[in-house]
C-alpha cells in the first residue's frame, strides 16, 4: 500500500482535532481552576458529553481487539461493545442524575464526604491504577495501528510517540472541552472508518451470507455465543460495574450542564457504542476468509491493507481516532484524581484559578510521560483491560449503596471494602491457577467487595454522614 495516500488523510485529521483544540481554548478561559480546565465548567451539552463517552469507550480493544477475538470466535466478539453500552444505559437510567446533582469532582471525593480522609486516599489509589493501566495501553493500541498499517513510515515505538503526542497535546491546550469536541470529530470519523472498510470488504466477498458459508471450517460464523455464555455474562458484569465507578466515565456526567443532560449523554452514549463491535466482528471474520491462518491480531490491519489507499487511509484515520479519543479522556480522569485528591485536597488548597490550572497542566505532562513508559511493557490489550476494570467492582458497591442504600454502610466501609478488594486481585494475579473454578476474576473481586461490605455493616455500627455538604 502506497504510505502517500492515508499519511496524508492522517496528517488532514490531526490538523482538525489541533484546530478544534485551539479553538476550545476560549471555552477553557470562560471558568478557571480545577472545573474549567478538568470539567469543562460544568457546562458540556448532552451530545457532547455523548461523543466523549463513546470515544472514551471505543478504542483499540473495541475495534482491533474485537476483530482479533472474532478471527476465531466469529460475531459473538461484538459482545463486548454491547456489555459496554449496555453499562451506559443502565448508568444514564439510573445514578448518572444522582452523581451530576452531588456536585463533586471525583469519585473519592464522595467517600471522604460520606465515610473518611482513609477512603478517599485508598479510594484515589486504586482509580489511579485502573486509570493508568488502561491509559498505557492506547499508547500499545495506538503504536500497533500506525505500525501494522504503514510500516514504513512508522515503527511500534514511534507509532506509540506519534499517538502521545497527539493526545496529550490536546489534553495539554484544551482541557476537557477539547476532549469533548475533539471527539465529535473522532466518534465520526471512527464510524466512517469502520463502516467503510466492513463495507468494502464484505462487498468483495459477496456479502453477508456469502461470508457466513465461506468462514473456514469449525469457525463459529454468526454464532451469537460463540465466546461462552460465561465470558459474556463477565463482560457485562465488568463493564455495568465499571462505568459506575471509574472516574473518567464518572467524569463525563460530572461535567454536564444538569442531571438531565447527563442522564441523556449517557443513552446517547450507549446507542454510538453499541453497533461498533459487532461491526469490527464482521471484519475480523472476513479476516478468516482472506487470510487463513495468519496472527490473529493482524485480522483487520490485514483486511485493512487490501483495500484501496484512499479507503485504507479513511480507515487507518479511524482506527487511530477510536484510540487517541480513548487516550484523551483517561487522561483527564487521572489528572482530576491527582489535582482533586491529593494536591489541591493535602497540599494546595488555596490555589487561585490560574495556579490551579497551571498544577493541572502539568500534572497531564507528567502522568503522560509515566503511562508511556509502563506501556513499554504491556502486552495483551483485551485481557489487560479487562482485568483491570475487575478493580472497580468495590467502587461501585460503595458508590451505589450510599447512594440507594445508606442505612447499611458505615464509617469504616469504604476503607475496608476497597483495600480488601485490591488484595483479592493481587492474589488473583499471584496465584491464578488457584482460582479456575471462576471464569473471571470479576467473580471474585465482587464476591470479596461483597463480604467485606456486609461484615463491616455487622462489626462497624458508625453510620456514615448523610448530609449532602
Amino acid at each position: 500500500m502506497t504510505h502517500t495516500v492515508p499519511l496524508t488523510v492522517v496528517a488532514l485529521y490531526i490538523l482538525a482535532l489541533f484546530g478544534v483544540t485551539w479553538w476550545s481554548r476560549r471555552l477553557t478561559a470562560r471558568k478557571g481552576g480545577l472545573v474549567g480546565y478538568l470539567l469543562a465548567g460544568r457546562q458540556l451539552p448532552a451530545g457532547v458529553a455523548a461523543a466523549l463517552l463513546a470515544g472514551l469507550a471505543v478504542g483499540g480493544a473495541s475495534t482491533i481487539g474485537v476483530a482479533e477475538r472474532a478471527y476465531t470466535s466469529g460475531f459473538s466478539a461484538g459482545w463486548y461493545n454491547a456489555a459496554w453500552a449496555a453499562g451506559a444505559f443502565v448508568l444514564g437510567l439510573g445514578a448518572a442524575r444522582r452523581f451530576r446533582q452531588m456536585e463533586i469532582t471525583t469519585v473519592p471525593e464522595l467517600f471522604e464526604r460520606h465515610y473518611s480522609v482513609s477512603g478517599r486516599v485508598v479510594g484515589v489509589v486504586g482509580q489511579l491504577v485502573i486509570q493508568v493501566v488502561v491509559t498505557s495501553l492506547q499508547y500499545v493500541a495506538g503504536g500497533a495501528i500506525l505500525h501494522s498499517l504503514v510500516p514504513g513510515a512508522f515503527s511500534f515505538n514511534t507509532g506509540m510517540l506519534i499517538t502521545a503526542l497527539v493526545f496529550v497535546g490536546i489534553t495539554l491546550i484544551g482541557g476537557f472541552w477539547a476532549a469533548g469536541l475533539t471527539n465529535v470529530i473522532n466518534v465520526a470519523v471512527i464510524y466512517v472508518g469502520i463502516v467503510l472498510g466492513a463495507a468494502l470488504t464484505v462487498g468483495k466477498l459477496g456479502g453477508l451470507s456469502s461470508l457466513a458459508t465461506r468462514v473456514p471450517a469449525g469457525h463459529p460464523g454468526f454464532d451469537l455465543l460463540a465466546v461462552g455464555p460465561g465470558l459474556i455474562l463477565a463482560w457485562f458484569i465488568v463493564m455495568i460495574t465499571m462505568v459506575h465507578s471509574t472516574q473518567s466515565v464518572i467524569q463525563v456526567g460530572f461535567a454536564t450542564r444538569d442531571a438531565r443532560s447527563a442522564s441523556r449523554a449517557y443513552l446517547l452514549g450507549g446507542a454510538l457504542i453499541l453497533p461498533i463491535g459487532f461491526i469490527s466482528a464482521i471484519i475480523g471474520m472476513a479476516a478468516a476468509v482472506l487470510h487463513p491462518g495468519i496472527i490473529p491480531a493482524k485480522a483487520l490491519p490485514n483486511v485493512v491493507l487490501d483495500l484501496p489507499p484512499i479507503a485504507a487511509g479513511v480507515i487507518l484515520a479511524g482506527l487511530w481516532a477510536a484510540d487517541v479519543s480513548t487516550a484523551s479522556a483517561l487522561l483527564m480522569g487521572s489528572a482530576t484524581l491527582v489535582c482533586g485528591d491529593v494536591i489541591k485536597r493535602f497540599f494546595a488548597p488555596q490555589l487561585s484559578p490560574a495556579r490551579e490550572q497551571l498544577v493541572c497542566r502539568v500534572t497531564v505532562a507528567l502522568i503522560s510521560v509515566a503511562t508511556f513508559l509502563l506501556a513499554l511493557t504491556v502486552s495483551g490489550i483485551l485481557k489487560a483491560l479487562l482485568i483491570g476494570l475487575t478493580l472497580s467492582t468495590a467502587y461501585t458497591l460503595l458508590v451505589l449503596a450510599t447512594m440507594f442504600f445508606p442505612r447499611l454502610c458505615r464509617r469504616g466501609a469504604a476503607t475496608w471494602t476497597l483495600a480488601s478488594t485490591m488484595a483479592a486481585f493481587a492474589l488473583w494475579l499471584a496465584a491464578p491457577a488457584s482460582w479456575r473454578v471462576l471464569p473471571h476474576p470479576i467473580y471474585f473481586t465482587w464476591l470479596v467487595s461483597l463480604v467485606t461490605f456486609l461484615l463491616v455493616a455487622v462489626i462497624d455500627r458508625r453510620p456514615i454522614k448523610l448530609t449532602s455538604g
